[in-house]
């Protein structure tokens, strides 16, 4: 066994911040003062880890001086109270009308995972994404128009399409921020959504684009110019916490992760 000393590229402020948290939660469901192996600061460190790292919980929970199961109680933990942190739609659509925003950028992603849990009607398998030929979670992400993340919504299996996650998490609310004066731009695979959501008028099937009118060609032009800073959402929140890249836990969980994920960058600055 080697022992050797390791630095743990995360801001102070973050870990402390997170500290905090967990020091809170601890004295809301009445923990004994030094009844556990890790005070609130190392466990904050052996969460960040894993969300920094996408390390095995077996390796990080040994670094600790804890045991396995210890360690995955302890990230559960962290993934839960970091979670609860996160934002809800409509107070983000209400600060986003009071900041003079012109409009949000709603896109989708898969988050891999290597767990599988269900099979649909069909036979197919739940967690199965056609589209990615993966296995994951599809989230839905909400982003200002240069790119911040805003919001991400619950966790649905990786076969559903992103306008029927759009369905089920945003577009109710999404529908009166527009009536509001703050439409929704996104991509293609949100056609159909309604009224307030803007996207690229499709070509006719076997044709060019130059077959649209150059009006819609312009507006197409627009909408996805507009749009690319807010696609970056996802891909920065998945370089940044790598864990999101491919998540380890049960894919149920993966929303709450990338919750937590969206509260750990906002803290980041």
């Amino acid at each position: 066994m080697v022992t050797y000393v390791a630095t743990l590229d995360v801001p102070r402020h973050v870990v402390e911040f997170l500290a905090r948290l967990l020091a809170a939660h601890r004295r809301r469901i009445g923990t004994p003062r030094r009844s556990r192996a890790l005070g609130p600061f190392r466990q904050a460190v052996l969460v960040l880890r894993w969300f920094r790292e996408a390390g095995c919980v077996h390796c990080l929970a040994r670094d600790a001086g804890v045991s396995q199961a210890t360690g995955y109680r302890y990230l559960h933990e962290g993934i839960d109270v970091l979670a609860d942190r996160a934002p809800d739609l409509h107070e983000v659509l209400t600060r986003c009308r009071e900041e003079g925003m012109t409009h949000v950028v709603l896109d989708g992603t898969l988050i891999t995972s290597d767990r599988l849990a269900g099979v649909r009607e069909n036979g197919n398998d739940l967690w199965f994404s056609k589209k990615h030929k993966a296995f994951g979670g599809n989230v839905q992400f909400l982003s200002a128009p240069d790119g911040t993340p805003l919001w991400v919504s619950d966790v649905e299996p990786g076969s559903t399409p992103d306008i029927t996650a759009a369905r089920l998490h945003a577009l109710p609310a999404l529908y009166k921020a527009a009536a509001e004066g703050l439409p929704t731009l996104a991509d293609k695979g949100y056609i159909g959504a309604g009224v307030g959501i803007r996207v690229p008028v499709r070509r006719p099937k076997g044709q060019s684009e130059q077959a649209l009118h150059a009006d819609t060609r312009m507006t197409n032009a627009l909408i996805r110019h507009l749009r690319a800073l807010g696609e970056r959402t996802a891909a920065e929140l998945k370089q940044r916490w790598r864990a999101l890249q491919r998540v380890t836990l049960s894919p149920n969980r993966i929303g709450d992760i990338a919750r937590a994920a969206l509260v750990l960058n906002e803290h980041w600055k």
